[in-house]
């Protein structure tokens, strides 16, 4: 939040798919443990954050112009934030079982922005820097899976009204319709996707994902990032970034937090129980490879060597951090569509909590 690099205009910062998401997903798990009574102040200054940014949607600059990157960035700004703040603000209103104004507002930020036309009708332009696995050529797949996990979670059955069904439609297509193509991380947050919105996948396709995770995991429980963030095949791209970054150094061929606490996370979602081998070893590595001086998991970047005390050397433990913590509460983001009626929390927050909240800048 207090970082140059993510300020924006009108006294904001921007939401990153690497460490905000995924933070604001994982911080309600450790209430419970921190005997907290009502939501973090970072928790409430990142929704605030976003809850300003689609309030003045009309006003506010995207996160990045063409001047300095060329053509189209203005346009995957706006589809990338409109997703993720769709996300974040559903994933809050399921706390408390409540589908809030400003929720709505986002999606139909979100709705707008969807493409109808062309090969990648159904998804969104997504932020392309040449970064795996976020910001890269293959992350509008997904940024069209994390729309569905927002449109399944939020709550008061919004996924079922009937002005957006022709939309879900679309989705549904998109996702199936490319799903052969994808990296198994892409594919992992298809099935995180089918979890949450009916009508993704068939029974098959979902065991068919999960027998793929289960034969790409390690002998020590974990899984290796830089051979899973790829598509598989003969592409001459993707076998020379499975071994080596942007910058022509190695890979880590070790098994990383992020795939391994994201996956372990996904495969407690899909309903494996952590008496599952797979689960169980992925949950013991997690257990064993925590850095016992900072709390996080260790993860690095697949696009340069990044010196790992720098602020973007931090990013991918960020988001394994956030994941680890998913997977071992076991405590998943929002209730699965065929679960039982959600329960309202009484100390969920509401966007009428957040208009007065100071917006001065402090790092989570």
């Amino acid at each position: 939040m207090g970082w140059p690099g993510a300020a924006r205009d009108h006294e904001t910062f921007c939401i990153s798919c690497h460490t905000v998401m995924p933070y604001v997903l994982a911080r309600p798990t450790l209430r419970a443990v921190l005997a907290e009574q009502s939501p973090s102040d970072d928790e409430r200054k990142i929704l605030a954050d976003v809850i300003k940014r689609v309030r003045l949607w009309n006003e506010v600059g995207p996160y990045y112009t063409d001047s300095g990157y060329g053509n189209g960035k203005p346009a995957e700004s706006r589809g990338t934030e409109s997703v993720l703040n769709a996300l974040i603000l559903a994933a809050n209103d399921a706390q408390g079982g409540k589908l809030s104004e400003v929720t709505l507002a986002a999606f139909n930020n979100m709705w707008a922005l969807q493409r109808t036309a062309g090969e990648a009708k159904g998804s969104w332009a997504w932020l392309q820097f040449g970064m795996e696995p976020w910001e890269a050529k293959d992350s509008q797949y997904y940024g069209a899976a994390i729309a569905a996990i927002a449109v399944g979670i939020a709550p008061e059955n919004y996924r079922s009204r009937p002005e957006i069904q022709e939309k879900l439609g679309l989705l549904r297509d998109y996702l199936n319709r490319e799903s052969q193509g994808q990296s198994t991380m892409n594919r992992v947050v298809l099935l995180w996707a089918s979890t949450k919105l009916p009508g993704i996948l068939d029974k098959e396709q979902r065991q068919s994902i999960v027998r793929e995770i289960k034969d790409r995991q390690r002998s020590d429980g974990g899984w290796e990032l830089s051979s899973d963030a790829w598509p598989g095949g003969w592409n001459l791209h993707s076998m020379v970034r499975r071994r080596l970054r942007a910058d022509w150094t190695r890979q880590s061929t070790d098994s990383d937090g992020y795939a391994t606490g994201f996956i372990t996370f996904v495969l407690q979602e899909a309903g494996t129980t952590s008496q599952d081998p797979t689960v169980k070893g992925g949950l013991a590595w997690l257990e064993r490879n925590q850095n016992a001086e900072d709390g996080s998991w260790p993860s690095s970047s697949l696009t340069l060597r990044r010196n790992p005390s720098s602020n973007v050397g931090h990013f991918m433990r960020d988001a394994a951090t956030a994941y680890a913590v998913l997977a071992l509460s076991s405590k998943g983001v929002a209730p699965a569509y065929n679960s039982s009626k959600e329960q309202p929390s009484q100390s969920a927050p509401t966007a009428s909590a957040y208009p007065k909240i100071d917006f001065a800048r402090r790092r989570n």
